[in-house]
């Protein structure tokens, strides 16, 4: 990465440049993708861009324009873009092979060896593409093990893109615990009553559910930080107590804490073990890689030599344990086992965060500044929230015209939802960062 000082670097933000080969690649969008959108997510129009490349903390559209990038793939870039280790080692594998099918391949087996002392649940490991296909296998695997059809998960919670997940994930008003408010059309209702919904940081009412429901229920599945939610204290080793009396499996949603918050995830940051946990993320090193691991009994329901049984879950995929995603993800491993690794990104949160807490204070912006290690989030609100709800009683529509307005500075966050920092974000970045916030704030009160 650049040493050069900030006062040498081209200026980020938008600063009105829409080149015509963006303005072409936006029509072409128009014409071929869904809303000009490769998925759910979509920019105001005067602030949307086609990336052309990245690079450490920021990358370029094809105007030329430059971000400093908080959104990082989703959370997937833990290392920042194009980090070198993980380009060599992709570009190494692609050397010998890219694609095999879901058989054994060399890559796959060696990763599965470095992860699995890392993962406090995982006697058994099974590779899949995504964070969304791992709660998805999670789930068949608890429904098969327990006997029982229900799920219960958290309001607010996402646990991907699948029917048994998008219930109460963003709802516009609080549900009717524990049913659900559908995410989305086209999620049969019986689809819809075998997911039970509970409010996060709640134990008294989870436990509530999950007495009343323990015939039924398989598992609850939880994000140990939820989006940006922090546990209360208390209230994951509740759930994994309430869980284990009740005869219900406990799945930990790792796709985002894997590896961000220690080598061993969440489980060794808050000291749990749950049956199952599921991956994706950083667990790819930026390629579509994912997993499922778990309690030796439960993950081996998925054991291809038991085709036979009745009680055999079916669970694969064309390209699961990727060659070049297992090498990736091996690649930003040992670079995640660099000693002081996780101290420095939690510093580098921490700082972030109180920066910007600093601005906002400085322009009387009526902000609360809040998150844990090296995820960050603000709201229009008094203080920092503990549930969904509390989410939804902040002022949404000044955060996401606030958002916006990063966007144009050359901040980018994906509106509304929460941030992240990568290894690669300097001292520099933080000042720029500072800088552009404070213009934002300008502008806003304009």
């Amino acid at each position: 990465m650049s040493t050069a000082p900030i006062m040498e670097r081209p200026p980020i933000g938008r600063h009105g440049r829409i080149s015509p080969a963006e303005a072409q690649e936006f029509a072409a969008a128009k014409q071929l993708l869904p809303g000009g959108a490769l998925g759910g997510n979509a920019l105001a129009e005067d602030v949307k861009f086609v990336v052309q490349r990245g690079e450490g903390s920021r990358f370029w559209d094809v105007s030329g324009n430059c971000y400093i990038d908080y959104v990082l793939g989703s959370g997937a870039l833990v290392l920042g873009h194009a980090h070198p280790a993980v380009q060599q080692a992709v570009a190494d594998q692609a050397m010998r092979g890219t694609h095999f099918f879901a058989y054994l391949n060399e890559p796959a087996v060696k990763y599965a060896e470095r992860l699995r002392p890392y993962i406090r649940c995982g006697e058994r490991l099974r590779f899949t593409t995504s964070g969304s296909d791992s709660t998805f296998h999670a789930m068949r695997l608890a429904r098969a093990f327990t006997g029982k059809p229900k799920v219960l998960k958290f309001e607010g919670a996402y646990h991907g893109a699948h029917d048994y997940a998008q219930l109460s994930t963003t709802p516009k008003r609080g549900s009717n615990f524990p049913a659900g408010i559908p995410d989305t059309a086209g999620i049969p209702e019986v689809v819809q009553n075998l997911t039970l919904v509970a409010p996060f940081n709640d134990i008294d009412a989870a436990r509530a559910i999950i007495e009343a429901n323990r015939d039924e229920l398989a598992a609850v599945i939880v994000e140990p930080i939820q989006r940006i939610l922090s546990p209360l204290p208390g209230f994951l080793e509740g759930i994994r107590e309430i869980t284990a009396a009740n005869g219900v499996l406990m799945i930990m949603d790792e796709v985002v804490t894997g590896f961000r918050y220690a080598l061993g995830g969440a489980q060794e940051y808050f000291g749990i073990t749950p049956d199952l946990a599921t991956y994706g993320k950083i667990i790819g090193g930026g390629l579509p890689v994912g997993a499922v691991a778990g309690r030796a009994d439960i993950m081996d329901q998925a054991d291809p030599s038991t085709k036979a049984n009745p009680g055999y879950v079916y669970q694969n995929g064309t390209l699961q344990g990727h060659p070049l995603g297992c090498a990736a993800g091996a690649a930003t491993l040992s670079v995640l086992e660099t000693p002081g690794f996780h101290d420095r990104l939690f510093a580098i949160g921490a700082k972030l965060r109180a920066g910007l807490q600093e601005v906002f204070d400085r322009h009387g912006m009526g902000v609360v500044v809040f998150g844990d290690g090296p995820m960050w989030h603000f709201l229009f609100a008094e203080k920092a929230p503990t549930t969904y709800r509390d989410i939804l009683a902040a002022d949404g529509r000044k955060l996401g015209a606030f958002d916006t307005e990063l966007i144009r500075q050359g901040i980018f966050v994906l509106p509304g939802v929460r941030r992240f920092v990568s290894a690669l974000h300097t001292d520099d970045d933080l000042q720029e960062t500072f800088a552009a916030f404070d213009r934002a704030c300008r502008a806003f009160k304009a």
